[in-house]
């Protein structure tokens, strides 16, 4: 359980909120690639941690990202001409470049003390792994973009999809590190077999465990914390445990136990207190799904499943459109696509969870942890300090992966190779 106090600094973003000063310490992912592909093409809306934006690619194909708001008037640019290497205002003709320098200014006569003066904030970005990143903090305070852990070169298959949810960052990332609650909510999706290892098809993913309720060890590291799901094994269960470690790399990312064809991971990004855009990839292996293969296997391709704003049409007030008819023959849920199923639970529980009075048990230590860590993250920013993952020495994030398999007993997960950065004392729960 969290005090209120302790829950609003672990949820609240908006303003000068510590978890959201935390946040614009990292590179963040504020947009896909696909949105702003066109140069000269129609602006983009960027919403992340409490502020707008406007992002536009120019006549070149250079990326900008603006303030939304033009700084003469105020009017927004997202409604703006985009041509001629610059976003023009629609209101009095200003026009600027990726830049945010202003190269013209309808409005104003010959030889105006402002022609050349006026510049509007503008960001760095970075384009890499299917995603627009920008720096949202104080140019004096930005570090070297680095690569995510799951986009190690730019060449690397990355397939993304995204969904806007009414609900608050923190509760979908529990989501994220939450490998129990998979053997229920997702259990017509991730069928027990007697496979090797993680496996999946175009259909499903497999798993060769019937265990629902897993013993869970957790370890503190550089980044954030990662750990172990421990299951019996279909096969061998005498002397061998099927292990899912689950990497978090605070404040965005949680990397899944991968499968047999590709890797998963999901980054989400707080729009505000209590709106996110999560996005659940598939990236790497040797079969990794294209993108459009991924949204349909999810069920969330935009314009079928998804409007142009990436909201869903599965919401609260039409139950999710669960089909009870497919509960009675055998689906678990009646919400198809695993993201859509978890979205039901995320947004069921209100914007912003209250962590006061939930009962945790021992299947919930990563859950504990997330949150310990997280408020002590926030508070160490409230008190001037660095946030989390930026401290040196650092781990790059490539150097990180989650793991997945059945191994002897006598195996330690964290030695398993891929586990980097490890520190600090292992709490488990027997």
């Amino acid at each position: 359980m969290l005090t209120p106090e302790e829950n609003d600094l672990l949820c609240l973003v908006t303003g000068d909120a510590p978890m959201g000063r935390l946040m614009r310490q990292h590179w963040v992912p504020v947009c896909l690639i696909e949105e702003v592909a066109e140069p000269d093409g129609k602006p983009l809306l960027v919403e992340a941690i409490g502020n707008r934006y406007v992002c536009f690619r120019d006549s070149e194909g250079r990326l900008g990202l603006l303030d939304e708001l033009c700084p003469h008037r105020r009017a927004s640019l997202v409604f703006g001409r985009n041509e001629e290497c610059g976003l023009r205002c629609l209101y009095h003709g200003w026009k600027f470049d990726v830049e945010g320098n202003c190269v013209a200014m309808t409005s104003e006569p010959e030889g105006s003390p402002l022609h050349g003066k006026v510049k509007h904030r503008a960001y760095s970005v970075k384009e890499w792994g299917g995603f627009v990143w920008a720096w949202l903090g104080e140019e004096e305070d930005m570090i070297p973009f680095e690569p995510p852990a799951f986009a190690p070169s730019e060449d690397t298959r990355v397939s993304i999809l995204k969904i806007r949810i009414p609900a608050n960052w923190a509760q979908i990332t529990e989501g994220q590190i939450d490998s129990a609650h998979s053997s229920s909510l997702h259990s017509s999706d991730m069928v027990p077999a007697r496979v090797e290892g993680a496996a999946a098809d175009d259909k499903s993913w497999y798993r060769p465990s019937t265990d629902r309720s897993p013993r869970m060890q957790t370890q503190t590291t550089s980044y954030g914390f990662h750990y172990a799901a421990i299951r019996k094994p279909i096969k061998k269960a005498s002397t061998h445990h099927y292990l899912r470690i689950t990497e978090y790399i605070a404040p965005f990312t949680s990397l899944i136990p991968p499968n047999n064809n590709y890797n998963v991971a999901t980054v989400i990004v707080p729009i505000d207190d209590e709106t996110s855009h999560f996005h659940f990839i598939a990236w790497g292996g040797k079969a990794c799904p294209s993108t459009e293969d991924w949204r349909k296997f999810n069920h969330v391709q935009k314009g079928i499943h998804l409007d142009e704003r990436w909201v869903s049409k599965r919401q609260l007030h039409n139950n999710f459109l669960q089909d009870r008819q497919m509960m009675k023959l055998g689906n678990f849920t009646g919400i198809q696509g695993i993201p859509n199923q978890d979205i039901a639970m995320w947004v069921s529980m209100g914007a912003i969870v209250d962590r006061s009075n939930d009962i945790l048990g021992a299947s919930d230590l990563a859950i504990v942890e997330f949150r310990r860590l997280m408020v002590d993250a926030a508070i160490k920013v409230a008190e001037g300090g660095v946030a989390i993952g930026r401290e040196e020495p650092r781990v790059r994030h490539v150097d990180i992966s989650s793991k997945e398999g059945v191994f002897p007993k006598s195996v330690d997960w964290r030695e398993i190779d891929g586990s980097a950065g490890a520190k600090g004392k292992t709490e488990a729960a027997e």
